[in-house]
Formats: C-alpha cells, structure tokens, sequence
C-alpha cells in the first residue's frame, strides 16, 4: 500500500470514521494487553523465556526512541519542516512491533506455513494502522515512514519462522480477537499524547508545547529573512 507524498489528503466523513476505528488498533491500551498474554504464554507456556525477552525487550528500546522523539520536538523544537517531521508515529511503530510477532505466537503450533501466513497478515494490520494515521491527520508521512521503519526492525529482529511449539491454549486467541474487536468501539480515548506533552512541558520548563504550525511559521520567517538578506545583498553588490 503506498503512502501519499503529503499528509493533507482529505477523508470523507464516513471514511474518517473507519479509519479512526482502524487507527485504535495501534493504541497501547489496546494492543499492549494482547501483547502482554502472547509474551506470557510464549515465556511460560511455550518456554521460550529468551524469545520473549528480546521482543519485549525490542518494543521497549523502539517506545523509548519514539516517545525520545516526541518530548525533543515537544518540549524544545527538535524537528524538521523540509520533513514535516514533529515525531516518529506511535501507532505506527507499536502495531508493525507488535501484531507480526503476535501472529506468530498464536499460531505457533501450526507450523511453518501457518507462521509465515500469520506473520504476513500481521505486517498487513500494521501497515493497515500506520497507514490510517494520514486521513486522520494524525502525522506526516515522514513521521510514518519512521514509525513503520522501527517497527518493522523490530520483528524482522525477533519473529523466528522455523520454530514452532505447543498448542496455545483456546482462552489466548480468544481473548485476543474479542479485544482487538471491541476496544476500538468502547474503550477510553487515548491520553498518551497528553502524558507525553505533560512530561515534555516539565522538563523543558516551557508553558506552551511546541506545535507543528509553529514549526511550519519559523521556516517561513527563516526562509523570508534569506530572500530579504539576498535581495540586500543583490542591490548593494
């Protein structure tokens, strides 16, 4: 699926409402629950403690990356306007993180195939998510490209296709699927943008949180004081 060149692609309001449903998928409070019950029972059912400490331990090292990204650009103005790049997206990072090695776990036990199937179909969920973050004006396309970038690095360093292990136990899935069904519907609103902006404002002693149109207003000042400069520079030469 190709992501457009600019973020400011307009969605019909039916569409916008599909894609902020789809766009929950990536929310922590979401998937980080079923991810929590697939690490559990990969480490102590499966007995694959190793395995599920370095994807733990990977999903981990990419949150605190992104969320780095977003207190820097928050809090003191540490971004690109040639990029329109504010942060690298959450949503993005933590679903293509997240269901590859999700899938896999689930249906570990029915061999190879099924693991590439399944791991296949958790990279298209996450693209699905990374990609919702445009019509809902959410990010920048650099910003998701960043996020599919570190997330993907992420499974492609943890998901090992070859092995395989006992029978997840019917609760797992189950579980799984229910949630990742109804929490986009009835679950709370997301406040992690607020924690990350609150946390930004106290450690960089700033009242206000830097935004993207101040970013976009400081290029544009930036860029108008080089053509007043050249045109001076013109004229008196």
């Amino acid at each position: 699926m190709a992501l457009p060149i600019s973020s400011a692609a307009v969605a019909a309001p039916t569409d916008l409402i599909l894609w902020s449903l789809v766009t929950r998928l990536g929310e922590a409070e979401i998937l980080l629950p079923a991810v929590l019950l697939a690490a559990f029972w990969l480490a102590f059912g499966a007995k694959q403690g190793r395995l599920t400490l370095r994807w733990l331990g990977l999903i981990a090292v990419a949150a605190t990356i992104t969320t780095a990204t977003k207190i820097a650009f928050i809090g003191w103005a540490m971004g690109s306007a040639a990029l329109d790049f504010t942060g690298v997206s959450g949503h993005a990072m933590f679903a293509t993180a997240s269901y590859p090695m999700l899938f896999w776990v689930l249906l570990m036990h029915r061999g190879p195939w099924a693991q590439r199937i399944g791991v296949v179909f958790g990279f298209a969920v996450g693209l699905l998510v990374a990609y919702s973050r445009l019509p809902t004006h959410a990010h920048s396309p650099s910003e998701v490209y960043a996020g599919l970038l570190l997330g993907c690095t992420v499974s492609l360093l943890t998901v090992k296709l070859p092995r395989s292990g006992p029978a997840v136990p019917l609760w797992l899935p189950a579980l799984t699927l229910v949630g990742l069904s109804i929490l986009p519907f009835y679950a709370p609103p997301s406040h992690t943008h607020d924690w990350v902006t609150r946390v930004s404002l106290r450690l960089s002693g700033n009242e206000q949180p830097f935004t993207r149109a101040e970013m976009h207003q400081r290029e544009r000042e930036r860029q108008s004081g080089r053509a007043v400069v050249f045109l001076t520079s013109s004229i008196t030469a």
